[in-house]
């Protein structure tokens, strides 16, 4: 891995925000985004902090579930994620969009009853630092709701487009989709680092979905365009982006047809309390 991947990993910048929510969010967000508002809304909070917001698909499903008073406070690092999924939620006074650092959070203790955070956690480069600062931030009696990815076998087309798109980089393969999305699935790892972080009643439910898409060429565009494995690509030779696409869609045409496609996928749902 090149010092290049590295921080690309966290690059959702100029066309990736727009792509990420156009194709990856219908893909393989959504579903799990109405999970997560169900299981927040759950509790009818009255404050909620959501950290690493990305495009806002959990903004939107857990937004109409609230409380007319509700205070709903919306973070991301990454600004231009931040205003992307500002720009796509209508105007509500609940709301309050903040550029944040999960690792670091700008509140005081004890200001939320839920803090939410879906597929988010795989990016933190301390993930028991970032799980501290969450129980921080909570109530007593607060919840901690967070997603990842489960290993990448588990999930169709993230693993065939990664070994596809190795094969036009034979020597130099990107690994963004293994390494950081699909990169923190392990069930007892991510129990271990809740409990460093003071949590001590912890559920960690996995649960697989199907990813549905109108073409093979639909669901590898989206993974080449709308992630920052598009980044890697292009680091390594922006001419080959087109033929990185190619290879993943015929991956994915030779083995789930050429119409319509659905793939499996499958994710990790926590609840952290205590």
């Amino acid at each position: 891995m090149t010092d290049s991947d590295k921080m690309s990993d966290k690059l959702f910048a100029g066309s990736i925000p727009r792509l990420y929510d156009t194709l990856m969010v219908p893909l393989i967000f959504d579903g799990y985004a109405a999970d997560t508002a169900a299981l927040v809304a759950a509790s009818s909070p009255r404050s909620v902090l959501e950290t690493a917001a990305g495009s806002g698909a959990v903004t939107r499903a857990l937004a109409p579930r609230l409380a007319a008073a509700s205070r709903y406070v919306v973070t991301d690092l990454n600004q231009p994620m931040l205003d992307y999924a500002a720009s796509q939620q209508g105007a509500d006074s609940r709301i309050e969009w903040r550029q944040a650092d999960a690792l670091a959070l700008p509140f005081d203790d004890g200001s939320f009853d839920v803090v939410c955070c879906q597929f988010g956690a795989m990016f933190f480069p301390d993930r028991a630092a970032g799980y501290a600062e969450a129980r921080r931030v909570l109530k007593p009696g607060g919840r901690f709701v967070f997603t990842v990815w489960d290993r990448i076998e588990e999930n169709a087309f993230a693993d065939e487009v990664t070994h596809a798109v190795a094969t036009v980089f034979a020597h130099d393969p990107p690994r963004f989709l293994a390494r950081t999305p699909h990169g923190y699935h392990d069930a007892a790892l991510i129990h271990a680092d809740l409990g460093r972080a003071g949590f001590t009643e912890i559920t960690i439910e996995t649960r697989a979905k199907l990813s549905h898409a109108s073409s093979a060429r639909a669901a590898a565009m989206a993974y080449c365009q709308g992630t920052p494995l598009r980044n890697e690509i292009e680091a390594r030779d922006a001419g080959l982006l087109q033929l990185a696409i190619d290879r993943a869609t015929e991956v994915i045409a030779s083995r789930h047809g050429d119409g319509a496609v659905a793939g499996k996928i499958q994710a990790h749902v926590i609840v952290a309390a205590g």
